[in-house]
């Protein structure tokens, strides 16, 4: 207990609420950051006729830079020191486009252009691994805030922002979190064991208490996995549904198996 004249505990206990303070403003500040991206997009595309992709680093959540962005039949671009490439408005219809920077996993992603506007522009790319490794990476729109990536070892560890942040072997590690909308979500993998099994899923954390929500259905959250250097699957979440957690795939002795579904957890 502290008592009136011990100055250490009142340091202490200032030393945490300084720290609180900080936790606060920065989350404030990030999700006032992401709230102008959308407007600056929407207004380009209002004022300028052009649509804008923006780029995010999966391990830091910072925008990427002279990353070059060759969008099939559009043209190439490079993203400015915004992390962002602005281009001339499209038809409707889906678009594929690869990604590529020196010390980045290059990869190919797509987006869909709905009614004259880009269905999600934001994409989040990944600092190349070691050998063996597989990362996992959450992306979400502006809500529900807090969505939260969880994988199990089966018989091992579970790592999330909730339970373990990294396995006591070091083999995996949640090496970033996200409470305020957009993501990224990172897991990593670092030595992925071939005889275990493993299973990823997200959870609404900010409707927790709501199993029969539509929130996470309605994120446009997507899963993608990159194992040994390489983007090699990508899960969209299923639209339509009710439920606060979606079984996004398992690891089943190094084989990926997906196709599941939302569901009510508890």
């Amino acid at each position: 207990m502290c008592g009136e004249l011990n100055f250490n505990c009142i340091i202490m206990k200032r030393g945490l609420i300084l720290i609180l303070l900080s936790v606060i403003y920065f989350a404030a500040n990030s999700q006032i950051d992401k709230m102008r991206d959308l407007l600056e997009d929407v207004q380009t595309e209002m004022h300028e006729d052009k649509f804008t992709l923006r780029f995010f680093d999966a391990l830091t959540g910072d925008v990427v830079s002279d990353g070059v962005i060759n969008i099939r039949d559009v043209g190439e671009f490079t993203t400015d020191p915004g992390g962002k490439i602005l281009f001339e408005k499209q038809a409707d219809g889906i678009y594929y486009f690869s990604f590529s920077k020196n010390g980045y996993i290059t990869a190919n992603y797509r987006f869909e252009v709905i009614a004259n506007t880009i269905f999600y522009n934001r994409f989040t790319v990944s600092p190349r691994t070691e050998l063996g490794a597989v990362r996992i990476v959450l992306d979400w729109d502006s809500s529900p805030s807090d969505l939260d990536l969880h994988l199990v070892k089966e018989g091992a560890y579970h790592i999330s922002y909730h339970k373990m942040h990294s396995s006591g072997d070091g083999a995996a590690r949640l090496d970033r979190d996200d409470t305020n909308g957009y993501g990224p979500e990172t897991i990593t993998i670092y030595r992925a064991d071939k005889n275990a099994v493993y299973t990823c899923y997200v959870h609404d954390y900010t409707n927790t208490n709501r199993a029969l929500s539509n929130a996470l259905s309605k994120s446009k959250a997507v899963v993608r996995v990159y194992n040994n250097n390489e983007l090699t699957n990508t899960f969209y979440v299923p639209v339509g549904k009710t439920g606060n957690g979606w079984n996004v795939f398992k690891i089943n002795r190094g084989e990926i198996e997906g196709g599941f579904t939302i569901s009510s957890l508890n």
